[in-house]
């Protein structure tokens, strides 16, 4: 099997590889794994007003799994929540170039794209629940 130009540069020179404060408000993160090769990707990004403006991966996995999780933060930076959820893993696929036995690693970065997202949002959503004084308290 033989990898395209683009999965051997993101394998060698991964981008945004690191961590961002998990407990930050602004910083959504998600981790997703399959079982079935071993890879588990942790993605998290950073949005400032509707904007990501970071993004960060840690993968152990093979190097298509490592390739597509870079290429996926690439790509989220600069983008709004909106235009971040439009990212498909078949769009990974084809800029990758991807043979048929790793394209579940796009699927893992679509999922761990989603999975950020939604942590990003249920965030906001608490903190907005919280702010406007609508918590309850159990006696």
């Amino acid at each position: 099997m033989a990898y395209s130009d683009k999965v051997i540069d993101h394998y060698n020179n991964p981008r945004n590889v690191g961590s961002l404060p998990k407990e930050d408000p602004k910083v959504g993160t998600g981790i997703v794994g399959a079982p079935e090769c071993g890879d588990v990707m942790k993605l998290q990004i950073k949005v400032e007003n509707g904007v990501i403006v970071d993004a960060k991966f840690k993968t152990f996995g093979c190097g298509s799994a490592i390739a597509s999780s870079s290429l996926a933060t690439e790509w989220m930076k600069g983008k709004t929540i909106e235009e971040a959820q439009k990212i498909k893993n078949t769009d990974i696929v084809n800029e990758l170039r991807l043979p048929p036995v790793k394209i579940h690693c796009s699927v893992l970065a679509e999922d761990a794209i989603k999975a950020a997202l939604t942590d990003y949002q249920k965030k906001q959503t608490e903190q907005q629940t919280v702010s406007s004084g609508t918590t309850t308290q159990k006696s």
